[in-house]
């Protein structure tokens, strides 16, 4: 069995992640935390994303946001995402989050989302499943220094 790391996704800055001044506008990094956690549940997890929301009726919002924005990231760079698990509650999750260049570490944030029922809109308890499989994404910290190969 393999140890546990983050989940890496590659994502390009496009146009439409910039403001007027050539950088990413800050509201758009949490669209690309948004698909990188659409990305690892597809891809690392293993589990329809789609599906969970419009069959399983299951939805992760995020409850509490922290983030620094460390550096700007301009149109045409390409950053390398990282998602780790560094927590698992009752219903909630604790998840660390970064986007680096080969350089340096551009954004860094640690996310909170609440696994919800989306017909009820109340907090449901992490299933022992779907827990070994956050298991596997589980790291006490991403180190700021590691940067992407």
């Amino acid at each position: 069995m393999n140890s546990p790391a983050p989940f890496a996704a590659d994502k390009p800055i496009r146009f439409h992640h910039c403001d007027p001044a050539g950088i990413v506008f800050y509201p758009q990094y949490f669209v690309l935390f948004n698909e990188l956690v659409e990305d690892w549940f597809n891809e690392g997890l293993g589990i329809d994303f789609a599906r969970f929301h419009a069959v399983d009726r299951l939805g992760i919002p995020m409850a509490h946001v922290d983030c620094d924005f460390l550096s700007p990231s301009a149109m045409g760079e390409v950053l390398h995402f990282r998602i780790a698990v560094t927590k698992i509650g009752k219903t909630s999750l604790t998840l660390a989050v970064d986007a680096a260049t080969k350089e340096e570490v551009r954004v860094r944030a640690t996310l909170t989302v609440v696994l919800v029922s989306l017909d009820s809109r109340r907090p449901v308890p992490v299933t022992s499943d779907l827990r070994a499989k956050l298991e596997r994404f589980v790291v006490p910290l991403i180190d700021p220094r590691v940067r992407p190969a």
